[in-house]
């Protein structure tokens, strides 16, 4: 149980060292990431300040350099260390619509020797932001994978840029059988969470994929749910989802 927490933090080899911020990555099924969002909702401003801080201090520390994912289990109030993944996740896209940087970039050039060029006041971080994994899979048939092309692809209005889109998929597009089934991720942002949370669901159901089951339907009750908008969710299950 309990909720998963991460940090995203930059070092460069000049012993300088930043965050963008934590991410809630608590919906799960079976370890695998569905749903991402930041801030994470359970952290009070306090914990957040005091955790956010003291992981740029562990990872200068030790001489990190480059991007790396600290991963944190809150359980009972206490964040617990689980484990750094060297490098970004998928789920950056989410911390770079909250703070306006291009966090691929910045990954590059930590770890090609440049300085970082950025304090910590310098890493605005704005609004909520969330990502929803889109996989080609069918959640009402026990997840079962669905390969095959794609028939029909049309993606979700962007021009308020609220919205991104980050995908290798086009029309005729084949699913193959094997390696990932993502899609497609996309990211909401929005001033609360709650309008993020809206947003998002007006961008799914926006978003067409003919040709293979896809997961957008288990996504959209996920986020509709009142368990979702209202936390009472842990690793353990999906809110909202029988």
């Amino acid at each position: 149980g309990g909720r998963h927490v991460e940090i995203q933090v930059f070092c460069d080899r000049y012993g300088h060292g930043i965050h963008v911020g934590e991410r809630d990555c608590t919906v799960q099924r079976n370890h695998q990431k569905l749903i991402e969002e930041s801030p994470s909702p359970v952290l009070d401003e306090a914990l957040r300040a005091r955790t956010l801080e003291r992981a740029v201090a562990a990872a200068c520390a030790i001489g990190y350099v480059g991007a790396g994912t600290m991963e944190l289990l809150l359980d009972g109030g206490v964040l617990r260390f689980m484990e750094m993944n060297t490098r970004l996740q998928v789920e950056h896209t989410v911390s770079e619509e909250r703070s306006g940087l291009d966090l691929v970039k910045l990954q590059i050039a930590a770890a090609a020797g440049h300085p970082l060029g950025l304090r910590q006041a310098d890493v605005p971080l704005a609004g909520h932001a969330i990502e929803c994994r889109i996989n080609a899979e069918d959640p009402r048939d026990g997840f079962k994978p669905s390969p095959g092309t794609i028939t029909t692809w049309r993606l979700p209005d962007r021009r308020d840029g609220d919205v991104r889109v980050d995908t290798h998929v086009e029309e005729g597009y084949v699913v193959p059988p094997h390696y990932d089934s993502l899609i497609c991720k996309v990211i909401a942002r929005g001033p609360t969470r709650d309008a993020a949370i809206d947003r998002m669901l007006r961008a799914l159901g926006e978003l067409v994929c003919e040709g293979v089951a896809t997961t957008v339907p288990l996504h959209q009750q996920v986020l509709a749910s009142d368990a979702f908008r209202s936390n009472r969710y842990d690793t353990r299950s999906l809110p909202g989802w029988p």
